[in-house]
């Protein structure tokens, strides 16, 4: 009796080498696929570190004072004389932060988008004049030794310049 061949047996579809080296030739197609997207997350990880590496060089652990403030046209700059105010980091985008003036320290947070355009500031039980810098703002110019910040998503004519010292 003649014997029945299967409708898809492999012999007939593939080369016997192929068919016999099918999982060396999946693992090495794996690996490709592999090695290429770990480039493609190297060369994005550099992108994005250049961004947090300015952060860091230029605001994270430098102490700012405030060199201009205005709050709706008024210049409030004078309720900010002697203080200093510090970011420091938890991750790229947060951290603890301070203001001092003299031997009296207040603490807050900051923390920023992952473009580092936005920088909130959240400086509780701290004097009146903090109320001011209590918000979400907005980098404006980054040219340091100065910061400059506008309020975020708002058209308010507030201003504050911060001068890394």
């Amino acid at each position: 009796m003649p014997q029945k061949k299967s409708l898809l047996s492999a012999s007939d579809n593939l080369p016997d080498f192929l068919y016999r080296s099918r999982w060396v030739i999946v693992v090495l197609i794996s690996m490709v696929i592999l090695l290429a997207s770990c480039d493609k997350a190297k060369i994005e990880a550099k992108a994005i570190s250049a961004a947090q590496q300015y952060f860091e060089d230029n605001v994270i652990g430098r102490d700012f004072r405030v060199e201009l403030a205005t709050d709706n046209g008024t210049d409030i700059t004078s309720q900010y004389t002697g203080f200093l105010f510090r970011l420091n980091k938890n991750t790229s985008y947060d951290g603890p932060m301070t203001g001092t003036i003299g031997a009296t320290v207040y603490n807050g947070t900051w923390s920023s988008n992952d473009d580092y355009s936005k920088l909130v500031i959240n400086l509780p039980n701290s004097p009146s004049a903090f109320l001011f810098l209590n918000r979400e703002w907005k980098f404006t110019k980054k040219t340091f030794p100065v910061m400059e910040l506008a309020p975020w998503g708002t058209t308010e004519p507030d201003v504050l310049h911060m001068e890394r010292l």
